[in-house]
C-alpha cells in the first residue's frame, strides 16, 4: 500500500511539472496550451483527493498504522 501511495505522489508531482511546462511554453494566442495546463492541474487535484481517500481507507481497514514520532524519553 505504501508503494501505491508513493507512486501516486510521484504522479502528482509529474502532473504539476507538466502544468508548469505548458505554462512556460505558452505562446500568445494558443488556447490549447491553456487547456492542457488546466487539464494537468485538474489531474493533480484529482490524484491528491484520491491519495487522501486512499490513506483514510487504508487506515480504516488496518493496512496502514500510524506509528507516531519517537519522543526519546
Amino acid at each position: 500500500m505504501k508503494i501505491v501511495i508513493v507512486l501516486m505522489l510521484c504522479l502528482v508531482i509529474a502532473a504539476l511539472a507538466s502544468a508548469g511546462v505548458f505554462m512556460l511554453r505558452k505562446s500568445g494566442d494558443d488556447s490549447g496550451a491553456d487547456r492542457k495546463m488546466a487539464r494537468a492541474l485538474a489531474v493533480r487535484v484529482a490524484l491528491s483527493v484520491a491519495i487522501f481517500l486512499l490513506v483514510l481507507l487504508s487506515w480504516a481497514m488496518g493496512w496502514l498504522r500510524p506509528t507516531g514520532l519517537p519522543t526519546g524519553g
